[in-house]
């Protein structure tokens, strides 16, 4: 079996699964966020239900919107207040102690390898790249597994993608991912496991693991995932709340399809408006002049982010005619960015620095654009309006390509700017 399938069979109490089974699995964390977890909450008291199956495995991050925006938000988080109060859930995160989801979960030791979790966000996703099964849901799916802890699934088939090569300067997992959306498309790993392997993947830090598995879903694929290795073992060792369980696939899995990539001559990645797939290098990016850049989100917000980021800056202003907005992911990167001056080297840059919130991404706040603005973004989706006007832009980039960016007040590569 495949490390997908391993884990599903694990929680369903079967000796093994294959692609297209309908199973009921076992879950180890069921976790709503500001937008949807009130509907899971309404529909949990529609069932009757009155406690969650477990209150230490109901997770509830408020994070889209915080701090509150307007009155409609603050009545949205009023509802996850109020229900984690009442249920004593033991990981709700209040203004002040509050991330990015999926940037905090895996930071605090919520999620741990050989996990099964399922998220009313699509980036759940992203938890795959510690060797846990994690795929988004609706909000009545949700529902359903805080009331009885299970929730059904039709066993996904696996691609197996296989990078080699040793990463350029400036090239990250980001760009992987990129590249790869750019190769099969949108739809090109439609309800399939992605299983990221090889040299290349070996020697990514698990923040840029963490930030390939994010984006599993930008190519339709139901999970991301990665075999847990001396990396992620040292990641979760000190933080897991849990015990982890490591898996990895059988060397007679089967895969309905491998891809290959040769990473060793790839150039930093841009996802051209409207679509993740429409990328492109940096290289044959043209003159793009630019608006806004956004350096942050559950894909590129984590610490290793901010130093890339700072690296190309220190020194430096952005252009006089374009805003740059820093969001450290969670408070303790943001800690982490202060001891390290990394903060200052920010605003010597003349950026603005936000608490941590999910904010511009989703076209929420903290940096929506006005009509025909353009933006570079370190987030994972740019369909149209998703920061903001419908015929606003956004391009996707990792941090090294967004903060030359902000210099040059175009698109543009770090060695452009002297990095």
């Amino acid at each position: 079996m495949t490390i997908t399938e391993k884990i599903l069979a694990a929680h369903a109490g079967l000796d093994r699964v294959e692609p297209g089974q309908i199973i009921n699995a076992r879950v180890d964390i069921a976790l709503g966020n500001d937008i949807t977890a009130p509907i899971a909450i309404q529909e949990f008291r529609r069932a009757g239900a009155e406690k969650v199956f477990d209150r230490s495995r109901v997770v509830l991050v408020p994070d889209h919107f915080t701090p509150t925006k307007d009155i409609a938000s603050a009545e949205q988080c009023r509802v996850l207040r109020n229900f984690a109060r009442e249920q004593d859930l033991e990981h709700y995160f209040e203004t002040g102690e509050v991330g990015v989801e999926h940037a905090l979960l895996p930071e605090q030791g919520i999620v741990v390898p050989g996990d099964l979790v399922i998220g009313a966000d699509s980036h759940t996703c992203t938890y795959g790249a510690l060797g846990a099964f994690s795929t988004g849901v609706g909000s009545t799916d949700l529902a359903a597994a805080m009331v009885t802890g299970e929730v059904w699934f039709k066993v996904p088939e696996s691609m197996k993608f296989v990078y080699t090569g040793t990463l350029g300067p400036w090239v990250e997992g980001k760009d992987l991912i990129l590249a790869t959306i750019g190769k099969i498309g949108v739809d090109g790993a439609l309800y399939r496991a992605m299983e990221f392997t090889g040299p290349a993947i070996d020697a990514l830090s698990v923040e840029g693991r963490l930030t390939m598995a994010n984006m599993a879903i930008e190519a339709g694929g139901k999970n991301g995932i990665m075999a847990p290795d001396a990396a992620t073992r040292a990641y979760v060792e000190g933080r897991a709340k849990r015990p982890p369980v490591y898996y990895a696939s059988d060397p007679d899995a089967r895969y309905a399809d491998v891809v290959e990539l040769d990473c060793s001559t790839l150039r930093p990645q841009v996802s051209f408006p409207h679509l993740p797939s429409n990328t492109r290098s940096i290289d044959d990016a043209g003159t793009v002049p630019i608006d806004q850049v956004v350096i942050g989100s559950c894909t590129n917000g984590r610490i290793e982010d901010l130093r890339v980021a700072a690296r190309v800056l220190k020194g430096k202003r952005v252009h006089a005619y374009v805003r740059l907005i820093v969001i450290p992911a969670t408070q303790e990167i943001y800690r982490q960015a202060l001891k390290e001056g990394l903060i200052e080297i920010f605003l010597d840059a003349k950026a603005a620095v936000s608490t941590p919130t999910c904010g511009p991404c989703l076209g929420g706040y903290m940096g929506i654009l006005a009509k025909g603005e353009r933006a570079v973004a370190t987030t994972n989706r740019n369909f149209v309006g998703r920061m903001g006007h419908p015929e606003s832009e956004v391009y996707l980039s990792n941090p090294a390509v967004a903060a030359a960016s902000a210099v040059a007040g175009r698109l543009a590569a770090p060695e452009e700017v002297g990095a």
